[in-house]
């Protein structure tokens, strides 16, 4: 793990920020959302821009994407912070009264249940594969508005559980196949993914997982789906190396509600995450599994706003 972290290092002084107008080769993508929040560097590797796709049709989106897969062009470096997950280890450490106070049952504390389901409070990241632009009503710094498909390298030194920091270096190496579009009647979101997750805490399992997640925004709806128009989900299952048993359960589905005279939404998501009692072992097994509100599973509740 190292040396891939190492040699995954190495490859940022290759990068010379150049600004952000759209000719570049290397740009600069700011994100900001209390759940996940981002800046990265992208890098053209064939020394042209990245390339702009004109398409409407979502299944077209993907049909690109994966053809491409196998065509890594570009470099992206980000470094990236959860901030509502990672406040809610701050409220639990520095407001243990209020944090046992929100415990509404024996599966709910509603600190947990609207900061469940992340487990790292940051991360920094390496992605070589394809990447390419989309039409878009927003600016560089006010939100992505690329697809990806290639390969991914996540790198840090701390995982939540029960919203407890553990001290931990890990690395996961995952295929993806990504993106956002946002334009001014729509904005989509999908991410799908496979791969490994690395520990160097003896005690913390190291697993394989499988990620999916689509959402979709309709701020002119004119009706169709129910399904596909307005909503979205995520589901990620994290199973272990060595026995390939079930460490983990992820699921939340929301509801978009855009509000009429704006390009504006309310998303409200509920699920829920499901925690084996392998996935912790030691002194963490005692010591988090075993404090006095931990449970294997946990209700979420993820009220957000969407612009």
């Amino acid at each position: 793990m190292k040396l891939l972290l190492a040699a995954a290092l190495s490859l940022m002084p290759a990068l010379s920020l150049a600004g952000d107008k759209p000719e570049a080769k290397t740009t600069v993508e700011v994100e900001l959302d209390p759940y996940y929040s981002s800046v990265g560097v992208y890098n053209s590797l064939t020394g042209k821009p990245i390339p702009h796709m004109e398409v409407n049709s979502e299944l077209d989106i993907y049909r690109e994407l994966i053809s491409r897969f196998y065509q890594p062009r570009t470099l992206v470096i980000e470094a990236s912070i959860n901030p509502l997950p990672y406040a809610g280890t701050l409220i639990k450490k520095h407001q243990p009264g209020f944090y046992d106070d929100m415990q509404w049952s024996g599966n709910f504390n509603a600190v947990r249940a609207v900061t469940a389901g992340f487990e790292e409070p940051w991360a920094l990241s390496f992605f070589l594969g394809n990447v390419v632009s989309f039409d878009t009503i927003k600016k560089s710094l006010e939100g992505k508005r690329n697809g990806y498909s290639g390969l991914l390298i996540d790198v840090g030194n701390y995982n939540i559980k029960d919203n407890t920091l553990i001290r931990d270096n890990w690395l996961q190496m995952e295929g993806k196949l990504k993106g956002e579009q946002i334009l001014a009647g729509r904005s989509l979101l999908w991410s799908f993914r496979g791969g490994a997750k690395f520990h160097d805490n003896p005690y913390v399992a190291d697993s394989f997982f499988i990620g999916f997640r689509r959402s979709r925004t309709d701020f002119k709806d004119k009706g169709g789906s129910f399904w596909l128009h307005n909503s979205g989900f995520e589901y990620i299952s994290d199973f272990s190396q060595k026995k390939f048993e079930p460490l983990r359960h992820y699921l939340v589905v929301d509801k978009k509600f855009p509000f009429k005279r704006s390009r504006a939404a309310f998303t409200l998501g509920l699920g829920f995450v499901w925690t084996a009692d392998k996935k912790y072992s030691g002194p963490l097994a005692e010591t988090v599994a075993g404090t006095k509100h931990s449970s294997s599973f946990q209700f979420i509740i993820r009220p957000n706003l969407e612009f």
